[in-house]
């Protein structure tokens, strides 16, 4: 079991890794030969997606055996899109979240590398290579960017709040009417919506207090456990859709500046998807 002077050491693996891989996904930007579709002609992968999973599983593994490791591109689709949280020190990876941005050169592009410790995100690492800005939170110890430590900008209402939504891969009639609705919906109660096609650019964005909410339905954990601890460190606030404590595996989640913001966001949409857990 991982203790608090272990985090350190972590942190500095994972973040020597992320500049590894953002070095492959720099070089490879908008020249993928190779883009599959998976669950939908908008869900994409690309051999970058797998190679930078590998990359970073090879590099964490050799040097922490123990652990335990849930990617997008590998350990979920071996178990057919399941996964599984338990006590022991586990790695949580999006190796490139973006991808869509990605194939179209679209700058926000990440590596995302999360730690969760008894099923609890404790540390995270969000690496965009094609803005040279790394991310990075431990738990109890702040959040930075490229070293400048972060805060969330709080705004007073909803009213007064730049929020984050994204359209998503999913095209189903179901996932079209939740995205659209509640877009309509929240779009005349605030000041306006924004969308970076990247989990983790929303949630950076609204920890570096760029905009004060986002919110999403059909998120993974490894969207979101990085991001996370981020958020929360720069004195945001993370909670599921309906304004309930997060479940990182229920694919729900909204981040905000504060409560306030994120319950008023909660009971603004006006329809609330419920998607099968990770």
């Amino acid at each position: 079991m991982a203790d608090s002077g272990n985090f350190e050491e972590f942190m500095q693996s994972a973040a020597s890794v992320a500049l590894e891989a953002g070095k492959l996904i720099k070089d490879t930007c908008g020249s993928a030969k190779s883009v599959e579709s998976k669950l939908s002609y908008a869900d994409l992968v690309t051999e970058t997606d797998k190679n930078v999973e590998k990359l970073v599983f090879d590099t964490l593994k050799q040097k922490y055996p123990s652990h335990r490791f849930i990617g997008e591109e590998t350990v979920a689709e071996a178990n057919y899109g399941k996964v599984s949280l338990s006590d022991e020190p586990t790695w949580i990876v999006d190796p490139v979240d973006g991808t869509t941005n990605f194939v179209h050169s679209f700058p926000y592009v990440s590596v995302s590398i999360g730690l969760t410790v008894n099923k609890i995100p404790v540390l995270g690492v969000v690496y965009f290579p094609m803005l040279d800005q790394m991310f990075r939170a431990i738990q109890g110890k702040g959040a930075f960017c490229n070293g400048t430590r972060l805060s969330v900008k709080c705004s007073p209402s909803l009213r007064d709040s730049l929020v984050c939504a994204e359209l998503g891969s999913d095209r189903s009639v179901e996932k079209r009417e939740c995205v659209f609705k509640n877009m309509e919906a929240i779009g005349w109660q605030c000041h306006g919506l924004r969308s970076l096609g990247s989990a983790t650019g929303n949630i950076c964005s609204v920890a570096s207090g760029h905009a004060n909410a986002y919110y999403e339905f059909g998120l993974h954990c490894w969207d979101i456990c990085a991001a996370s601890v981020i958020l929360t460190e720069a004195g945001g606030f993370v909670c599921d859709t309906s304004g309930g404590p997060l479940d990182l595996l229920a694919r729900r989640v909204i981040v905000a500046c504060n409560e306030n913001i994120a319950q008023e966001l909660s009971k603004a949409l006006v329809i609330q998807m419920d998607l099968p857990s990770d």
